[in-house]
């Protein structure tokens, strides 16, 4: 479908050329502050504590929510809510473990931390993992809102990628994180905004209402939310555990540490909660988000279960696949204005992209401290201009790569699964025990859980070994902890004491 005839009207490209608006005026206002990294990375923690949890609302649910939820409940069913209970609890974890700790060291990155608590080489290691997760990561939710837009806009895929990655690199480079942030506000109330008005129009199309969504999507099996599993004892019950990730207790085991992982070792989000003042604020911020996630998930999912409705009592309409079953729709059937409101946030969710913090972990990480010292914070400052270009185009090319992947949504996870275990777990070290842990055994662990980790993804993806992509970060976790104790030996007594508690 890629380049095909667009069905836009004026009034559609009128509302997303005022969403682009607002985009670049908040950039070009906030790049007139940056006068130093501090500015640029942390905007001098003066970020109001409800925009940063919108700008967290943001970047947590991006393009991939919007364009793989409603895909995901059309063709299968709601038990991706599962996730979000275990997702909940790993919030609750990460504000009062995690937080506390970077607010006590008062880190510009994450990645400080472990140079704090381990060494200079656990702090570049986990940057390093940082890099390869959020660009591969990134690279996927950029993909699918390009091909979205290439559906509903009638551009081939390669046009849109490169103006999607143009615009984030001008808006981002100009203003730091502060843009980052206000453009992230903006883009969670439009894309609550737009769900909500497609939703209320879908349902109004079709032949009664939500009454016949229960009944129709009901019946297909679209509204089931829990899979509680074989019962302990049965012949089959680990085998479908390891096999199976949306068994309930699985999806939220796997839910919790795997979020636990995402909101506390990746600085693409947790930069935006290190904006707010004090390490309270922060923490109430991050509590506060699960509202936000519930909502939207409430909203998407209840579009892939009314479009299932939708197709299935108008069997005469042409039907996309999956992946593209949104933007086939707000194409084909949604009216001018209300197909703009929706097609503007799915491009304004496309052009929320992880180039700041990964300019912040590369300058503060690798390049001042390793590459360049003692030099001017205007020398850093274009440094970290020229990395968020460098970074952007090196995004845009990982996101053509998986232009051609079906399964969006799972494909990002099974990506992270990969190295999200390896930080967690040297991250899990840092905080939970006082031992003396070698610099050198956690990068040499984190290696070989990363390696063991994408070996055990190859063979389950080829049918070799029965084994579930949720089951990777807690393999990664546990095996990285473990290794790090084993390289190192023993030769500290260990405290079960968490760092981040000791105020």
């Amino acid at each position: 479908m890629f380049g095909a005839v667009s069905s836009l009207t004026w009034p559609d490209y009128a509302v997303l050329a005022l969403a682009l608006s607002v985009l670049v005026a908040i950039g070009v206002a906030f790049g007139r502050e940056q006068r130093d990294t501090v500015d640029f990375f942390l905007a001098r923690r003066q970020v109001p504590w409800w925009a940063a949890c919108l700008s967290f609302l943001a970047t947590e649910i991006s393009a991939v929510t919007i364009i793989s939820v409603p895909a995901t409940a059309y063709s299968e069913n709601w038990q991706y809510a599962q996730f979000f209970v275990g997702s909940s609890l790993a919030k609750l974890v990460v504000a009062f473990l995690f937080i506390p700790a970077f607010y006590r060291h008062e880190v510009t990155t994450i990645y400080e931390f472990l140079a704090h608590r381990f060494g200079r080489a656990t702090q570049v290691a986990g940057s390093i993992f940082f890099f390869i997760t959020r660009l591969a990561g990134s690279g996927v939710r950029l993909m699918a809102a390009a091909l979205a837009v290439s559906i509903l806009m009638g551009w081939p895929l390669v046009p849109t990628l490169i103006v999607f990655t143009l615009v984030s690199i001008v808006y981002i480079a100009a203003g730091g994180v502060k843009a980052v942030v206000w453009t992230n506000v903006f883009q969670a109330l439009l894309f609550l905004l737009a769900g909500g008005v497609t939703l209320g129009y879908l349902v109004s199309q079709i032949d009664g209402g939500l009454d016949a969504v229960a009944r129709v999507a009901g019946a297909a099996g679209r509204l089931d939310v829990v899979d509680w599993g074989p019962a302990p004892g049965a012949p089959d019950f680990w085998r479908r555990a390891l096999t199976q990730p949306n068994i309930v207790w699985v999806a939220v085991l796997n839910g919790f540490v795997g979020s636990m992982a995402a909101f506390g070792t990746d600085h693409d989000l947790m930069q935006r909660l290190l904006t707010v003042e004090t390490r309270r604020r922060s923490q109430f911020t991050l509590s506060l988000t699960p509202l936000g996630t519930l909502l939207t998930l409430a909203i998407y999912l209840g579009l892939g279960a009314s479009l299932y409705t939708f197709y299935a009592q108008n069997p005469g309409l042409p039907v996309s696949r999956p992946d593209e079953i949104l933007p086939h729709y707000v194409q084909q059937v949604m009216p001018p204005v209300l197909r703009g409101l929706m097609l503007s946030a799915i491009v304004l969710a496309s052009i929320d992209s992880p180039l700041g913090s990964l300019s912040a972990s590369f300058v503060t990480d690798v390049y001042r401290p390793l590459l360049v010292r003692g030099r001017a914070e205007t020398h850093y400052l274009r440094v970290s201009r020229v990395c968020v270009v460098v970074f952007g185009v090196i995004l845009g090319l990982i996101a053509y790569a998986f232009s051609s992947y079906d399964g969006i949504l799972w494909l990002a996870f099974k990506i992270a699964g990969v190295t999200f275990g390896s930080l967690l777990g040297v991250f899990l070290l840092g905080l939970l025990t006082r031992r003396r842990v070698s610099d050198g055994a956690n990068v040499a662990a984190m290696i070989v859980m990363a390696l063991v980790n994408l070996a055990l993804l190859v063979l389950s993806e080829r049918q070799i070994l029965v084994f579930a992509w949720s089951w990777l970060v807690i393999v990664g976790t546990v095996g990285t902890m473990g290794l790090a104790l084993l390289f190192t030996g023993r030769s500290a007594p260990d405290h079960l004491l968490s760092d981040s508690v000791v105020d």
